[in-house]
């Protein structure tokens, strides 16, 4: 019988199994998409991120980050990173790296999707095979929290993130944050001549148009796009727990609250490593307490920032409140940047 099963084949998937290889589990992931998968995300890596995925032996090549700089149309303010680096990188360029160290590490990836899990007691069966347990890693719309009923109800505020990448070297070694009255642009370096920009907002709107909201920004990325829209969403998605008897949820299927702060991976790769400790302790209940407190820092942090930001007089003086107050505001960017 095998120890684990990992349904979802994204960074924190292979995360997780790549922690139960180093613990001695028979591991396998099950990810029907083959090769190098793309997502739309803001691609930058929070210092906390870095660190993790070196102790797991993977160091994809992308852009250094210094910290976070938000900007309006009157204001700029900047926080430097105080421990450590951050990292730009292509989603794919990330999970290639991830994919050659879970090779090297004698994992299997194939497919198809898991489609059917049944519990008993001390083992559960993964579409018609048993094992001994299963750690969902498989997104936003998990599939696998659905089957075991751990899906809780969705949200009212709805919000979409697209991302493309632009032509352009990055003339900032810090994650442009350009606030405008609907949406939020991030820019990250990802090469030495690239940079992807996402927008997040509750419209769903072609990317252009979204775009045409931060005129200074579409001025200056005009006509260079290299790769297509890519979306994601809705981003927010609450979980009614992330431990169904041998099942786990990490990552963006342990619920998800945005993408605005950047430290999503962080968390997820995290999670990856307490859900695996549990699994090999026989414990897996104990997961549950130690993910929420993984999550609390975060999830506090950036549901406060969506929610006050929903307020249009709000969302218009944050970068001004964050320009007058820069100590508080790097004093929250380094909350976000600490190892998790």
């Amino acid at each position: 019988m095998r120890d684990l099963v990992v349904a979802g084949g994204g960074p924190v998937g292979l995360a997780a199994a790549l922690y139960a290889a180093r613990a001695g589990l028979d591991v396998v992931v099950r990810e029907p998409r083959p090769g190098v998968l793309d997502k739309a995300c803001g691609e930058g890596l929070m210092p906390g991120a870095v660190d993790r995925l070196a102790l797991l032996g993977v160091r994809p090549t992308g852009h250094r980050l210094a910290g976070i700089r938000y900007l309006d149309a009157r204001h700029e303010v900047e926080a430097p990173f105080r421990h450590g680096t951050g990292l730009g990188v292509r989603r794919t360029t990330l999970h290639a790296a991830l994919r050659a160290a879970v090779s090297a590490a004698g994992v299997e990836v194939t497919g198809p999707a898991v489609r059917e899990v049944t519990q008993h007691g001390d083992h559960l069966v993964v579409d018609g095979e048993p094992a001994r347990h299963l750690i969902a890693a498989d997104g936003l719309h998990s599939p696998v929290r659905r089957l075991v009923g751990l899906e809780s109800v969705p949200v009212r505020l709805r919000r979409y993130g697209q991302r493309v990448h632009l032509d352009l070297p990055p003339w900032t070694p810090y994650v442009e944050v350009h606030w405008g009255g609907c949406a939020e642009a991030y820019v990250t370096p990802v090469a030495p001549d690239q940079v992807g920009l996402a927008i997040l907002t509750t419209q769903r709107r072609p990317f252009l148009d979204l775009l045409a909201e931060f005129p200074v920004l579409a001025a200056r990325v005009a006509g260079r796009p290299t790769s297509r829209v890519r979306g994601a969403g809705p981003l927010r998605q609450r979980v009614r727990r992330r431990v169904s008897g041998r099942v786990l949820l990490v990552g963006d299927a342990a619920g998800y609250v945005d993408a605005l702060t950047g430290d999503g991976l962080a968390v997820g790769l995290a999670q990856a490593e307490a859900a695996v400790a549990a699994v090999v302790a026989g414990r897996p209940a104990d997961y549950e307490t130690v993910a929420r407190r993984l999550g609390r820092r975060h999830d506090l942090l950036t549901l406060g920032l969506v929610s006050a930001t929903r307020a249009p007089v709000v969302r218009s003086r944050i970068v001004g409140a964050a320009h007058r107050l820069p100590g508080l505001f790097g004093a929250a960017v380094d909350q976000l940047a600490r190892p998790v």
